[in-house]
């Protein structure tokens, strides 16, 4: 994947001629380590490595341009009518990132008309269009209190000049999109439809996905409150385990592609023994396998817990004629095989063989740890991006996603957000701390001894991808090396 610097620039939609609502404030602001004054930018990369190599003037080192307020601004307020629209799975914090939009618009812009549409991008069709909320600062007073969204969501791809149409009729000239990758990928399309007919709509996105599977993105919001969810239901199938004659605790977690939810919940309550992710693929039988290391847990403490990422051990269902190879949902994602039942069936079948007596606790939380209102954390991390998303939208950026990077606020085209996904890097120090809370690294104590099989590389029964992809170098015409991962490759950047 090649990047150019130009590909780190976002879209305007003009000069802007009007005075912000923040220029008085903004005047006496000085540039320091907590504020990125506007025309200052953000490093892509951050150690002294990767900056060298550039060999580059610092103004010339890949960066995004920082978000905030400006002191002018392309629209005039009092002719803005702004729409918002959640699209997708729920998310922790998506009441609270309307809530945000809706006070900014109208508290510091004056911004009079906000219409919400319903049901994700189903709002915006022809049959749809009019069937709106009207978003006002009394009617999203304490929607934060709340989970899910008051406007509803839906997944499944709806025609790009349809939707244009309706921003049309309905007057918007500022949408607000808060969705996952699909819903990016809808906006890009969208974006371009309105670049089409030379339209002055600008649009923005608020990315989430509890997974974290987005790039260029310290984190997505949402997934604080999601993985803390998470906690609870290893904490009860813990206790369950333990109390159980040679107990077997199972939690299977969200994660499709990534192993993020599994890997902070284990890490936050650590007491699980063993964590599966998509991006460690593992065998079952055989001395390396996983049923070989729960035997040995089982016998060395009575029991074991194990966390399993929904996505991991695919390969294996699909060995067993357990997937359904076409199978797809509303999103044309593929539908998964339940990594969890094989777990149990294959575990218990093991350890009978085996002379044991297992008894099998299975918790699959699903949608219970995105349903959850955002925790104080998320509901800081939304409200700021609100804030962002308002800011860029005023200022003209469209086509353009806020999000934080590297601790900072910042402007990322939309086609960056999109490009790959941000997985677990099973050589980064996250997995290092999972497989040291776990006990991985070394090989587990059996009978008072020590097991003399060796962890192979610190997880037992993992085999490593073939064909590991260290990452495709990236040139822009400044000849910059910024080292992005493949599309396709299991790699998180940085």
């Amino acid at each position: 994947m090649t990047l150019h610097l130009e590909d780190l620039r976002v879209r305007r939609l003009g000069e802007c001629h009007y005075d912000s609502p923040f220029s008085e404030m903004l005047a006496a602001k000085q540039t320091s380590p907590h504020y990125v004054a506007e025309g200052d930018r953000v490093l892509l990369e951050d150690t002294v490595s990767m900056l060298a190599k550039h060999n580059l003037p610092a103004n010339q080192l890949p960066s995004f341009e920082a978000a905030g307020p400006r002191r002018k601004i392309y629209f005039d307020p009092a002719h803005v009518s702004a729409g918002v629209v959640t699209c997708g799975g729920l998310c922790p914090g998506l009441n609270n990132v309307i809530r945000g939009l809706v006070q900014e618009l109208t508290v510091h812009y004056g911004v009079k008309r906000i219409l919400g549409f319903r049901n994700g991008f189903r709002g915006m069709t022809a049959e749809n269009r009019n069937d709106t909320i009207e978003l006002t600062p009394e009617r999203v007073r304490d929607i934060n209190n709340a989970g899910g969204t008051i406007l509803g969501s839906s997944r499944g791809a709806q025609d790009a000049d349809e939707m244009v149409d309706s921003l049309v009729l309905r007057g918007i000239n500022v949408l607000f999109i808060i969705g996952g990758d699909g819903s990016m990928r809808a906006a890009t399309r969208l974006s371009a439809a309105i670049r089409a007919r030379d339209l002055d709509i600008a649009v923005i996105g608020v990315p989430k996905t509890i997974d974290n599977d987005l790039p260029f993105t310290d984190q997505s919001f949402g997934f604080q409150s999601a993985f803390a969810q998470a906690t609870e239901f290893i904490s009860s199938v813990s206790v369950e385990a333990a109390a159980s004659p040679d107990g077997i605790g199972i939690v299977k977690l969200m994660g499709r592609h990534s192993g993020f939810i599994a890997c902070y919940a284990s890490l936050a309550l650590n007491t699980a023994d063993i964590v599966l992710i998509p991006e460690v693929p593992f065998v079952l039988e055989g001395t390396d396998g996983l049923l070989a290391r729960v035997e040995q847990h089982v016998r060395s403490k009575g029991y074991v817990v194990i966390v399993v990422a929904e996505g991991a051990g695919q390969d294996l269902l699909a060995e067993r004629g357990l997937l359904q190879s076409d199978a797809t949902d509303a999103s044309g994602n593929a539908k998964l095989g339940d990594i969890g039942a094989l777990l149990r069936e294959s575990i218990t079948a093991h350890l009978t063989d085996a002379g044991l007596t297992p008894t099998v606790r299975y918790i699959d939380p699903s949608y219970a740890i995105r349903s959850v209102t955002a925790n104080a954390y998320d509901s800081v991390y939304c409200l700021r991006l609100a804030h962002a998303a308002v800011h860029a939208a005023m200022a003209g950026r469209t086509e353009t996603a806020v999000v934080r990077w590297r601790r900072r606020f910042v402007h990322v085209p939309m086609p960056l957000i999109i490009s790959y996904r941000n997985q677990v890097d099973p050589d980064g120090d996250l997995w290092m701390s999972v497989l040291e809370a776990t006990g991985h690294l070394f090989p587990p104590r059996t009978h008072g001894g020590l097991d003399q099989e060796q962890s192979h590389g610190g997880h037992r029964g993992v085999r490593r991808p073939a064909g590991w992809d260290d990452g495709v170098a990236i040139q822009n015409a400044g000849q910059l090396d910024v080292d992005l991962p493949d599309i396709n490759s299991a790699r998180s950047f940085p």
